[in-house]
């Protein structure tokens, strides 16, 4: 049996295997347990009194995760009529692309080399502890199978659920598992935040009026909040244990700060707390101030009264997959000294590749991380022994 068939069998049984690990009083559809998540083995005492400040040490002690940057835009590989997108997962937004256009892509996509178990040792062996996955980016298109949207990658060539299959890896592995979820901008849904209100590239700036989305009065913010909450209520209930949910698109609602309010984010905060009690929540540097660990980008030289992580990339700029931007991937010695800033700021790093369009790692990050395991199972050595 071929890997891929195994993992769709594996999902058949998910209730009697790869969720045996799931927490109290959440059943996901199946019978409760007292066992905790598998990526919390060694915080057992401190779960058992209070989840999510185990979960927040576990965080804390972490200090190392993948990030993973996959879906439409990858086909493109950063360019669009011959003109390059910068970062290329933005490719949609740059080159003005019709929603009819960009959604043909999905027509092409097929996930062939995208390859979960492969992912997760390699994530192991680089020394990392968890792995955040862009379950929904700008573009709207989802790496699961929601009832919400026809917009995923089941309804694709790949007709898979990517998702699935790195949430029972990353069980059986005891990997964390966080969910990227874009928040402050779709590019697709009909009422998702506008230009006309929002700022912070909440949406293309189209050349003719864009027919499916819904304007004035006609535009209705809490539809969309429902949507996104009853997307994410999917993503706690269907996956296992989560270790968090990373918000983005943070620009669109700090565009207005006195309309922040009406993205309710901390009603979702508190709705994904009671979904499932250790789940962390992150919208990067922080919307409200009341979410459980700030995520900047690269360069961030702040302070954080609260657990701290710094996203940077292993290409030179972009976060998906990028041709243009595919010489001079990271080195292991760049990717060293970040792992020392982020230490020095007593921050996690949380570090980004971009796979190809058929889902496979580019062998540059591939040997770089390989690398990069060494070094960092060489150092404990010479620490511990």
């Amino acid at each position: 049996m071929k890997r891929r068939e195994m993992i769709k069998v594996s999902a058949a049984t998910i209730c009697s295997t790869a969720l045996a690990s799931i927490l109290p009083e959440v059943t996901w559809g199946c019978k409760p347990t007292s066992r905790i998540p598998s990526y919390l083995k060694g915080y057992e005492n401190q779960y058992r009194i209070d989840p999510r400040s185990a979960a927040l040490k576990y965080f804390s002690e972490a200090k190392f995760g993948l990030f993973i940057h996959y879906g439409l835009y990858t086909l493109l590989e950063g360019y669009w009529q011959g003109k390059h997108s910068k970062p290329a997962e933005w490719v949609q937004f740059r080159g003005k692309i019709s929603l009819k256009e960009y959604e043909s892509l999905s027509d092409k996509f097929t996930a062939k080399k995208f390859d979960a178990d492969f992912i997760t040792d390699m994530a192991l062996n680089a020394g990392m502890k968890y792995i955040n996955f862009t379950t929904r980016h700008h573009d709207s298109f989802c790496l699961f199978d929601s009832e919400y949207t026809d917009f995923k990658s089941t309804n694709s060539p790949a007709k898979r659920d990517l998702v699935r299959e790195l949430s029972e890896q990353c069980q059986q592995k005891g990997l964390g598992l966080f969910l990227y979820y874009s928040h402050g901008r779709d590019w697709r849904h009909p009422h998702a935040p506008n230009n006309d209100n929002w700022g912070g590239a909440a949406r293309p700036k189209y050349n003719s009026i864009e027919e499916s989305y819904k304007y004035g009065e006609e535009h209705n913010l809490d539809i969309y909040l429902d949507f996104m909450k009853n997307q994410i209520t999917e993503l706690l209930t269907n996956y296992g244990p989560i270790a968090g949910i990373w918000l983005d698109g943070i620009g669109t609602p700090l565009s207005k700060p006195e309309q922040t309010h009406l993205f309710k984010a901390q009603n979702l905060y508190d709705h994904i707390h009671s979904l499932q009690p250790q789940v962390l929540v992150s919208y990067k540097q922080g919307l409200l101030g009341t979410e459980d660990f700030k995520a900047p980008e690269r360069h961030f030289k702040g302070s954080s009264e609260v657990p701290l992580e710094i996203c940077n990339t292993l290409q030179p700029y972009s976060w998906g997959y990028d041709k243009n931007d595919s010489a001079g991937h990271k080195s292991p010695d760049e990717v060293m000294n970040m792992l020392a800033h982020a230490k020095s700021m007593n921050a996690n790093l949380l570090l980004n590749t971009g796979p190809l369009p058929n889902g496979s790692i580019h062998k540059d990050d591939l040997a770089t991380l390989r690398e990069v395991g060494r070094r960092i199972r060489n150092i404990e050595y010479k620490v511990y022994q």
